[in-house]
């Protein structure tokens, strides 16, 4: 194997390498939009449960106190 046989091997790994990295780098982006929409999810999840938890604590403590304290 010659000096251009190994210098053509090293160029196309590298070629081969660069390929790899950027499909990496399009799967990771991928996965950090999908995170992200989880994580937006997650909260509004949250959210939701908290006024729900709020309205039923509400609704527990107004209950039985007369129709005046209701909303």
């Amino acid at each position: 194997m010659g000096v251009t046989d190994r210098v053509w091997a090293a160029l196309t790994s590298m070629i081969k390498l660069e390929d790899k990295v950027a499909r990496q780098s399009e799967a990771l982006m991928a996965q950090q939009t999908k995170i992200e929409n989880l994580t937006e999810r997650v909260i509004r999840i949250e959210a939701q449960l908290e006024m729900l938890t709020g309205a039923a604590m509400v609704k527990k403590l107004t209950r039985g106190k007369g129709p005046d304290l209701l909303p």
